[in-house]
């Protein structure tokens, strides 16, 4: 997935100032694909320079509204239905832990134990947002629901992983 894609799938449901973008980012998507306000508002621009998105009001202060265009569209579904999702297999984290025989056993089993917390704050923010979609029935509830849903199992497992794994170091 690419940021490109992130914004068009987010414009496809109305237009939308940078800030507003933002704001969904941080409360839909976060927990699929991350965005700082810097990349976010670089990528407007190519996407508007691509012909992908156009400025369909302005405000005060230089607030530029942005909405999908027809090629904008064509794009993201082309992405949805056509182009393999990459399944990124690498992780430092679990690369770190093929390498834990080279501390002592009590700072791997440290390291796991921060792996399990860190992925409980993590589930604990994803059910902060769970709040905001529940009883609302607009696209990017449903469907963020969906994804929400796939991140807090994960992260649940992930959790569980790091615990058990912690318990296996002698």
């Amino acid at each position: 997935m690419s940021l490109r894609h992130a914004v068009l799938g987010l414009l496809s449901e109305g237009p939308a100032s940078g800030y507003d973008l933002m704001k969904m980012f941080d409360i839909s998507l976060s927990n699929v694909w991350p965005a700082t306000q810097s990349q976010l508002y670089a990528e407007l621009g190519k996407l508007a320079d691509a012909g992908l998105v156009d400025v369909s009001a302005e405000g005060p202060r230089g607030r530029k509204e942005y909405a999908i265009t027809e090629a904008g569209l064509a794009e993201l579904r082309h992405w949805i239905t056509e182009v393999e999702p990459t399944r990124v297999l690498r992780s430092d984290m679990l690369l770190r832990v093929f390498f834990l025989a080279q501390v002592a056993p009590e700072q791997a089993r440290g390291y796991l134990r921060h792996q399990a917390e860190h992925v409980r704050k993590h589930v604990e923010h994803l059910e902060g947002i769970r709040g905001f979609l529940e009883n609302r029935d607009d696209n990017l509830s449903v469907y963020g629901r969906i994804s929400l849903e796939y991140g807090l199992r994960l992260g649940r497992a992930q959790q569980e992983w790091a615990e058990w794994a912690e318990g296996q170091i002698g």
